[in-house]
């Protein structure tokens, strides 16, 4: 994101938002040569690829910012995949992959042994995405009759609560 981007995404003057992004140029000294090289790379190349081959071809009209997200958020989604993949082979009802994370369903009786092989599944997967470096993970348990919530999509629930209540 841009400096005029970032300014108006957190409500705040230019200049604060450009101080943001140099504090995190000097905090994170070599992710920016790495984020440099990836673009360069994909532009010398006309394509770049997660480790598992999904490909973004790269034309003349490719926002640079797209192709510094790519490889993060690309492998990202590899990572979730295949956790939904190993997690499923392991016996664990896999509901949705939720952003980053898995939505999973057992009876109570199971739900600590479902909990921690969906977590092993989730760190075997960056395991093998990111080359052996292993993520944290963590887990929200949550039972019925509760539900997850988060203040981000509570006008999204309200929606579908007015728009269920409509159609009976």
């Amino acid at each position: 994101m841009g400096e005029q981007g970032l300014a108006q995404r957190i409500g705040q003057p230019t200049i604060h938002a450009r101080q943001l992004l140099e504090t995190h140029h000097r905090t994170y000294p070599d992710f920016w040569p790495w984020s440099d090289g990836t673009v360069d790379h994909a532009m010398l190349r006309g394509k770049i690829w997660t480790v598992f081959g999904w490909t973004l071809h790269v034309g003349p009209n490719t926002n640079p910012r797209t192709l510094r997200n790519f490889l993060m958020q690309g492998n990202g989604a590899e990572m979730l995949r295949l956790a939904c993949c190993l997690a499923t082979e392991r016996g664990v009802r896999v509901c949705a992959p939720v952003h980053d994370a898995l939505l999973v369903e057992a009876p109570l009786a199971d739900l600590d042994e479902t909990v921690r092989k969906t977590k092993d599944a989730m760190a075997e997967a960056g395991e093998i995405v990111l080359n052996g470096f292993r993520l944290r993970t963590d887990a929200e348990v949550v039972q019925h009759p509760e539900r997850f919530r988060d203040q981000r999509g509570e006008q999204m629930w309200k929606l579908v609560q007015e728009i269920l209540q409509e159609i009976g």
